[in-house]
């Protein structure tokens, strides 16, 4: 009797309790990482939530600040602006005229000069103040990937 394909070939025998602990492994590996990366998703969520209410509330504060040295400068000046006109009604000559008036510019620009710096350094410091939080942010989740 000649010998077929078929008596040659042995074809193996599927065991299903193999094939169902193999699938419950992989389905068991596939949670596990997927609750990883939900908890990774959830950590950055809230650092990120964490450091908007952060920079909400500095910028709140900076802002609030910059406006009030705003309104004393706008006040001084204003202040200033009326004495020198309370001054200008007593004047009796030309010449106290121009001597007041010159003095009151020198002094209005003195005066300007330095609520510009008082600004100026108030901004740079509000800006670096709303900054610090994203920057802290970030140089940590570049540390936390170089550690990955």
């Amino acid at each position: 009797m000649s010998k077929t394909a078929k008596d040659t070939i042995e074809f193996p025998t599927f065991d299903a309790s193999k094939a169902t602990e193999q699938l419950r492994d992989f389905t068991e590996k596939g949670m596990e990482q997927t609750k990883e990366v939900y908890a990774k998703l959830k950590s950055g969520a809230e650092e990120a939530q964490k450091t908007f209410e952060s920079t909400y509330e500095t910028a709140k504060t900076s802002g609030a600040d910059l406006s009030l040295k705003t309104i004393g400068a706008m006040r001084a000046n204003a202040e200033a602006a009326f004495s020198h006109l309370e001054a200008l009604v007593g004047v009796k000559s030309v010449s106290e005229f121009i001597e007041l008036q010159t003095a009151w510019l020198r002094k209005s620009v003195e005066m300007g000069v330095e609520q510009a710096k008082e600004i100026q350094a108030a901004s740079t410091k509000a800006a670096e103040d709303v900054a610090k939080p994203f920057k802290t942010a970030f140089e940590k989740s570049l540390k936390d990937l170089k550690v990955a």
